[in-house]
This record gives structure tokens, sequence and C-alpha cells, in this order.
């Protein structure tokens, strides 16, 4: 048999050569000696799940400092959870302010369930929705902050084509939940990433005016008040459509890549 036959040589005579072997090797390895008692082992290898396939994953970064944006991210992600094939993983930025500053305005201490991001992560990211409060009409400045870290990614366009979205919370009617994401999507210009705002899809729940309500064709959102006042469920629902809704473009882009 020729060079990777697989099989062993007898213990009585020198295996032969082929003739088909046109190079036969003038330094053989020794030969095996096999013994009954202890053989010697042949290693079994697995094939490759046939049809294997990863889930999208859309990150959902956020920075919430009382906890409404935090409530909408969690509501986003049943949305992306309720797709096939799609999930949606929470992160929270980095804090900016110190732990005194925070203890003066009365700040909830978080836990640790959900983990903080680093800037390079974002590029392992299918989509990627960003929620913030928004402070006189822009983005808090921890999520400024987070946004300025990622120069590198910039620098090689690791983001460019990747769907991303936002949402947000403000402390009035008028305090500028629009402008926040219009002044927001000069980070996704920058970029190249994809703007995908949820436009009027969650239907007849845009038109009602029976209750107050955040959120805007640009994306969900929540009114804090003086941060007493707990999202509404209109808010929630909202936000879980706005999940379900960019689970969907997300699979979509990714099916018409494929060759």
């Amino acid at each position: 048999m020729g060079k990777g036959g697989g099989c062993f040589p007898s213990k009585n005579r020198a295996p032969s050569i082929a003739e088909s072997d046109p190079d036969p090797d003038p330094n053989p390895a020794p030969i095996p000696v096999i013994n009954n008692e202890h053989p010697i082992p042949i290693p079994q290898i697995t094939p490759p799940v046939e049809n294997e396939t990863r889930k999208l994953r859309i990150f959902i970064v956020f920075y919430s400092m009382y906890g409404h944006v935090e409530s909408l991210a969690r509501n986003i992600k049943k949305g992306v959870d309720e797709i096939e094939g799609v999930e949606g993983v929470l992160f929270r930025v980095s804090e900016t302010l110190s732990p005194e500053t925070l203890a003066a305005m009365k700040v909830p201490v978080r836990g640790d369930e959900i983990p903080e991001i680093s800037a390079g992560e974002l590029a392992e990211a299918d989509g990627l929705l960003f929620g913030f409060p928004t402070r006189f009409g822009c983005m808090a400045a921890q999520m400024k902050a987070f946004f300025d870290s990622t120069g590198g990614l910039w620098r090689e366009q690791r983001l460019a084509g990747v769907p991303a979205g936002f949402f947000v919370s403000s402390g009035t009617q008028g305090g500028g939940q629009e402008t926040t994401a219009w002044t927001a999507i000069t980070q996704l210009a920058h970029h190249g990433m994809l703007y995908v705002p949820i436009g009027y899809t969650f239907g007849a729940g845009m038109f009602k005016m029976d209750s107050i309500r955040g959120g805007s064709p640009y994306g969900a959102g929540v009114f804090s008040g003086d941060g007493s006042r707990e999202p509404s469920e209109k808010e929630l629902e909202l936000a879980q459509h706005q999940g379900k809704y960019m689970a969907m473009i997300v699979k979509r882009f990714e099916s018409h890549s494929k060759p």
C-alpha cells in the first residue's frame, strides 16, 4: 500500500513499497511494534456538523443612570430574541463619574450581571443598538466618551456597513428625544454604519395620544420625569418592537450577503 494507506505493517515482515509509489523514503520511520496487550490507539475524529450556523448577534450597548434606559434595553433584547437565528447581547459602557458624585446624585448601585464593553468588541456584532439618556438634546457624556474611544475601529473601517440604531430617555416631553438621535447619527456616519430607524412600523401605537409615551420614528424612548417615573407598557412594547424589527433587518442583510 502506498503512503498514507492507514494500515499497520505485519510484525513478521517488512512492509513492501507499492510500485505506484514514485518516491520511496530512503530513511523510513521505525516500524511500530504492535503488542496485543497494549495496542496502539487509533484517534477518533469527529466529523464536522453539516449546516451548522451561528446565531447572528445584535449588541445592545447602553448607558443608564437611573435604570430607565436599561429597562428599554432589556425589552429590546426580548424582541431580538423572538427572531429565529438572532440573539441580543446586553452591554454597558463605562461610567465616567466618581463614586462620590454618583452617591450624591442618589444613583442606584449597579450589579455586575451586564458586562462592560470595550470599543474593540463592537467589531464582533452583526448589528448594533445604542441606548443613552439625553443631555441638552445630545447623548450623555458617558456614551460620547465610549464613541470617542472607537478611533481604532474608525481608522480600519471595522464598523463600515454594520446596521445600527438608537433608543433614548429624557426627563420631559420636550427634552430632546428626536434631537438626541439626530446628533448621534454623526457617530454612525463617520464609521460608515447604516442607520436603521424604526419609522412608523409600530403601527397604530405610534399615533395614539391618550397617554404620555416616549419614542419616535428614530427609535424607542422613555420619559423619566424626575427619575421616579417608570416606563409605561407602551414604551416597553415599542422597545421590544424595535429589537424585533432590527433583528429582521440584520437577518435580511445576512441573507442577501450570501453568494
